[in-house]
């Protein structure tokens, strides 16, 4: 029989993640990083309050905060028993079932994986006017897009500390220009309207607020979506320090943290612009005058100059968060053999998901030549489709994460609080339903001019299609490959943080490090 330390090396040689490379803070950092602050305020606040619920908007980001804090409840409460990289994947795997497991596990892979596409459309976007607006230079989309991937592949092939340091920086600049232009105007006593505390009323977002007609399905999502990537603090438990401890306070932080932000940075564009001139804004040709507008006023042109450059680096650091992302997934399904073993390889010296995140990057520069060749627009096609398309599966999976939550705790921990463990899963599930449903209904109206292409009348079947193979997949090898179906979704890190394990569904502890290691290796 071999001893811990050996086990622990052979697993080692076939692809570990670095271990402790990570603390409280750029956990926090990479997942804030994944919800773009500067982007989801620019790109999702004017669509909220031109076509939502007019100065309303606020309100919906009260409601978003208040029931993800309740997902989040039950989410990490489950984080304290299960690290893994699969996240969702592990959660429902153990919850649930392996053939549900494995289906979302594919669902949500594929959402990162479009995530970086979709994000990457907006930096290229946002890469090309700056560009051709401050300095004169006229530069394609597609050469932005390209080099910004190439960019993200170079940081992302070293060890993770290297990308939280990158994501860190530029979070917070991101941060720093909104949090400068909300202290003005708060400061300065508003504009035409005054503060405007009505606009915090959390009925508002149930009323058209100065608009002809509220669309109130639309503001809710949009403002749903503005948190795209917080949950993903739980893949990087296997390279945190301590992950049992760290990864729910990360998460509560990014859930709650990212609300406040939202709430106050919204409120202060609105009461910077008043009530009128703000849907006005937000309904012109150009949107993103909702937050120029006031930021010229309130602080100087300076800042504006800057806040255009911010965009850039901001959307930057989201496309790499959700690299980082969609790599470990793959690193996850590969290296329990569920899809080419060779993606469960990691760095001989870096301890990173190498293979994983060079064919993440190549699926990327496909997305984007693929829409390049037929002339499609950066922002309008690859960024709204590719967005939609990933929250779709993303949204679905997050949902049945809650029933899989409420029922690992029926049959696990009985000593858990039932407000984390029964209580906040059903609330969540059923708020998280809620939201499923207000996406279908206003997906069309999301995607805006898109929602005429082939893609995006695809999109029910595509995700469909992900949890079709994985449920597929996983009942065959329960009959051909009785091993291997036994490590679907359950290849977590051991309580002592010395290596990853796989755990039988029903104990808490691992099996002989021997079978262990046979079992991840089949």
């Amino acid at each position: 029989m071999a001893t811990f330390e050996e086990g622990t090396a052979r697993h080692r040689s076939a692809g570990m993640l670095k271990r402790n490379a990570l603390g409280l803070w750029d956990v926090v950092f990479m997942a804030v990083a994944t919800s773009a602050p500067i982007t989801a305020m620019g790109g999702n606040l004017p669509v909220g309050v031109g076509f939502g619920v007019g100065t309303g908007a606020p309100a919906t980001y009260i409601w978003a905060t208040m029931i993800l804090s309740v997902f989040a409840v039950g989410y990490v409460a489950m984080a304290r028993h299960v690290t893994s990289t699969g996240a969702f994947y592990g959660f429902i795997s153990r919850g649930i079932g392996r053939v549900p497991g494995l289906g979302a596990g594919y669902m949500v892979t594929f959402s990162y994986s479009v995530f970086e596409g979709a994000i990457i459309g907006i930096f290229a976007y946002f890469a090309r006017n700056t560009l051709a607006n401050q300095v004169g230079i006229e530069v394609p989309w597609l050469v932005c897009a390209l080099v910004g991937l190439v960019a993200i592949a170079v940081l992302s092939y070293f060890e993770i500390n290297v990308a939280a340091k990158v994501l860190t920086v530029l979070l917070l600049t991101e941060i720093a220009i909104l949090g400068v232009m909300a202290l003005a105007v708060l400061v300065q006593g508003g504009g035409p309207d005054g503060l405007m505390p009505e606009v915090l009323d959390p009925a508002g977002a149930f009323r058209p607020n100065g608009i002809a007609v509220a669309s109130i399905g639309l503001a809710m999502f949009i403002a749903f979506w503005s948190w795209t990537g917080f949950e993903s603090t739980v893949m990087y438990g296997e390279e945190s320090r301590n992950p049992k401890k760290i990864i729910p306070i990360a998460t509560m932080i990014a859930v709650t943290g990212v609300g406040v932000f939202y709430i106050f940075v919204s409120w202060m564009t609105i009461a910077g612009n008043g009530a009128t001139e703000s849907i006005r804004l937000s309904t012109s040709a150009d949107p993103l005058q909702l937050f120029f507008a006031p930021t010229e006023t309130y602080v100087g042109h300076w800042a504006v100059v800057v806040m255009e450059w911010l965009m850039i680096t901001g959307s930057f650091a989201c496309a790499m968060a959700f690299h980082n992302a969609a790599s470990r997934y793959g690193y996850a399904l590969g290296r329990e053999g569920l899809l080419p073993r060779i993606l469960g390889r990691t760095h001989r010296r870096h301890h990173s998901p190498y293979v994983a995140s060079g064919l993440q990057t190549l699926v990327a520069v496909m997305w984007l030549c693929g829409f390049a060749a037929f002339d499609k627009d950066p922002y309008l096609d690859v960024f709204v489709l590719l967005a939609v398309l990933g929250t779709f599966s993303l949204l679905i999976v997050q949902t049945i994460t809650m029933a899989a939550v409420f029922r690992y705790f029926t049959q696990h921990h009985p000593e858990e609080n039932i407000w984390r463990t029964k209580v906040a899963p059903v609330v969540g599930g059923l708020a998280m339903a809620a939201v499923v449903a207000l996406m279908i209904d206003n997906l069309d109206t999301a995607a805006g001019p898109a929602a005429s292409s082939l893609l995006f009348k695809m999109v029910p079947y595509i995700s469909a299609a992900l949890f079709v193979w994985g449920a597929a997949q996983a009942l065959y090898l329960r009959r051909s490959d009785p091993l291997k179906y036994e490590t679907i979704g359950h290849v977590v890190l051991a309580d002592d943080a010395h290596g990853a394990v796989v755990l039988d569904e029903d104990k808490d502890a691992g099996p002989d490090l021997d079978q262990t290691t046979d079992r991840v290796r089949r």
